[in-house]
């Protein structure tokens, strides 16, 4: 591995966005993602090192997420420095020089406002690799296979917060099915398990967001 890489991950994994971030405390005045992603492109680095570098930090963090070793705040900081790096690559996935490994269609089911667990896979996902089309909360059957049409061969994942509206995701998992059979489809929030998952005919269930990016990349192997 390249020491960049293992570098930007380091950093990504941290939370440390650039070098005027005082978060975290022990890398204060160093470069962040920010500038390493910056420095990068302007030596010459592919900007698939730079997605490497990403992947890898948001996996670290997100494998320490799902073990109780990290928490909120850690996953969110992670993302945000994620992000900062990533921003230097929008032009690359623009062109199509670098490649996304997939799209993920996420939304918060109908009726329900909730969106915190939903951000945080979002987040993930997005650090894993994939291009994430957020729909945000309260999102209907309609809107849902609305974007399937938009993205073809997308991946979609459903999340809720309450008992009464996680009833609302059968509906849409058979709407989805019966018109888009193909496309895989993950749910998951605080009311769901693996049995609710399988009766409903979801393709897939995680309790943490390193869970679904495991699933997506199985897809894509």
């Amino acid at each position: 591995m390249s020491e960049f890489v293992e570098q930007l991950a380091l950093c990504v994994e941290r939370g440390k966005v650039n070098r005027e971030s005082l978060y975290p405390p022990d890398l204060h005045g160093q470069d962040g993602t920010d500038e390493l992603a910056k420095q990068a492109l302007e030596q010459g680095l592919k900007p698939d090192t730079i997605l490497e570098g990403c992947i890898l930090g948001m996996d670290r963090i997100g494998a320490k997420f799902s073990e109780n070793k990290a928490f909120v705040p850690e996953l969110l900081m992670a993302a945000k420095a994620m992000t900062a790096a990533m921003t230097h690559l929008k032009p690359f996935f623009q062109s199509g020089a670098v490649k996304r490994k997939g799209t993920f269609v996420i939304g918060t089911v109908a009726g329900d406002l909730h969106d915190i667990g939903k951000n945080l896979v979002a987040m993930v996902v997005e650090g894993g690799g994939f291009e994430v089309i957020d729909l945000g909360t309260n999102v209907t059957t309609a809107k849902f296979l609305a974007s399937i049409e938009e993205h073809p061969g997308c991946s979609v994942g459903m999340s809720a917060l309450l008992t009464t509206t996680m009833v609302n995701m059968e509906g849409t998992i058979k709407a989805i099915k019966e018109k888009y059979p193909e496309t895989l489809v993950l749910v998951g929030g605080a009311p769901v398990t693996k049995q609710y998952a399988d009766k409903i005919g979801a393709d897939g269930y995680s309790p943490d967001p390193q869970g679904a990016v495991a699933i997506l990349n199985k897809k894509v192997a």
